[in-house]
């Protein structure tokens, strides 16, 4: 696609956009009368419209119903999570016996470590990014400690070469196999949440079960953004919330993939609950587990409908719109954006204030985010953002993140942040 800075260009490309009518599904926060630009899908999805009515359905069903709802509601409480097991498979590339809804991410994350970090004498070692997103950093590390080892020397993380800021997957390739034979467990975020990388995962997966240690990966600022095959790619587990890019609410709850290779092992350690039991003994209120088929073995409790409610309403969304669609306007999108911060830098005299983009170039390594470093004053040119009706995100020490998501974003959002950004500068 060829880009001109131009309002013009950016009106006739939405016109021209064959998912401009999903914009009008969901609700801006507000500035001065007008919808903001949101550049934060990253960190929390806009709300659909929909999900109000899909909440109070299911909180009429209740009025109406009381208990007998989870069999008697418009959509039964008691298979209430089967509802999204289709397209949740679609959207990582999964099986749909090989996902599920509950609890939170780093929640899952724990409880899927029970299974999947299994260390001994020999293999201890986890290898993560080193700007891992902090709370994995904690779960590794309190995971490592509960099995008795010391994070100093379990925890191997990878730093970008000096000068650089991502990393290169043969640097990853050769720190797995340099400790491989003491190597546990690559546990690596599928999409870097601070420089946007998007990690080579079939090819980390690989390695990793060549060297014998199993491969998991946090999915947070993946799912909804990039595509996913983790039944192909040999992906023994991974987790991922769904308010970011998959739009369903603060907190939402958290889907989960476990392999079929695992998830009809009986034997594999993990902590159980009623919800994980077989479907066809799990009123009969027996003593012994005995855990459903597939992904759905992992399971604790019983489906937390409303926060689901919310999910459903933003799936039926990507259902309608198509992941496949999505991605092709997210890399026009960020590329138009990536165009006009360049735009921006080219326009500048030798005294102002320059903008470098730390997320790779290449679309195959990233999503729809950029992440912006500005040679001083970043956090006021932050300030000054959101002063003007930009919601973007800052992350310590320096970085500004923008995600133009394209089920709402649109081309004239991008052309109108650079116009603001750039004054900005000027006038700084």
């Amino acid at each position: 696609m060829t880009y001109q800075n131009t309002l013009e260009l950016a009106k006739n490309l939405d016109l021209n956009d064959p998912l401009k009518q999903y914009r009008s599904s969901f609700l801006f926060p507000q500035h001065d009368g007008n919808d903001v630009l949101y550049f934060c899908g990253n960190s929390l999805g806009l709300q659909p419209k929909s999900v109000r009515d899909h909440i109070n359905m299911e909180l009429d069903d209740w009025a109406k119903h009381g208990v007998e709802g989870h069999f008697q509601a418009t959509n039964p409480w008691f298979s209430y999570h089967e509802n999204f097991l289709e397209p949740l498979s679609k959207l990582v590339g999964a099986m749909s016996s090989e996902v599920g809804l509950m609890n939170s991410l780093t929640t899952n994350l724990h409880l899927l470590m029970v299974s999947f970090y299994r260390p001994t004498k020999e293999r201890f070692k986890i290898i993560c990014e080193d700007d891992c997103f902090p709370s994995d950093s904690y779960v590794l590390a309190s995971q490592i400690k509960y099995h008795g080892y010391d994070p100093n020397d379990a925890l191997i993380r990878l730093k970008p070469r000096v000068g650089e800021y991502c990393l290169r997957t043969e640097d990853i390739i050769n720190e797995i196999k340099k400790h491989g034979n003491s190597l546990a467990l690559v546990m690596m975020g599928g999409v870097n949440y601070y420089t946007g990388q998007v990690f080579d995962m079939k090819t980390i997966a690989r390695v990793s079960h060549e060297t014998g240690a199993m491969c998991g990966f946090d999915l947070a600022h993946a799912v909804g953004n990039i595509g996913l095959e983790l039944h192909e790619w040999n992906v023994d587990f991974a987790c991922w919330c769904t308010y970011k890019y998959l739009n369903s609410g603060p907190g939402g709850v958290s889907g989960y993939f476990v392999h079929d290779r695992h998830g009809n092992n009986p034997d594999l350690p993990r902590f159980v609950g009623w919800w994980g039991n077989d479907p066809a003994t799990r009123f009969k209120m027996g003593k012994e587990f005995v855990p459903a088929y597939g992904a759905g073995g992992w399971q604790l409790s019983n489906a937390p409908v409303l926060a689901m409610a919310a999910h459903k309403a933003s799936l039926e969304i990507f259902e309608e719109a198509g992941l496949e669609n999505l991605i092709i306007k997210s890399k026009n999108l960020t590329g138009y954006l990536e165009f006009i911060i360049e735009t921006i830098n080219q326009s500048l005299n030798k005294t102002q204030n320059s903008i470098t983009v730390i997320t790779p170039k290449e679309q195959s390594e990233r999503g729809c985010q950029l992440s912006l470093i500005f040679e001083k004053n970043g956090r006021s040119i932050h300030h000054e953002l959101t002063k003007n009706g930009i919601i973007a995100d800052w992350r310590e020490p320096n970085v500004i993140r923008l995600a133009p998501a394209p089920l709402y974003n649109t081309y004239e959002d991008v052309y109108r942040f650079g116009e603001i950004l750039s004054s900005i500068i000027v006038g700084s």
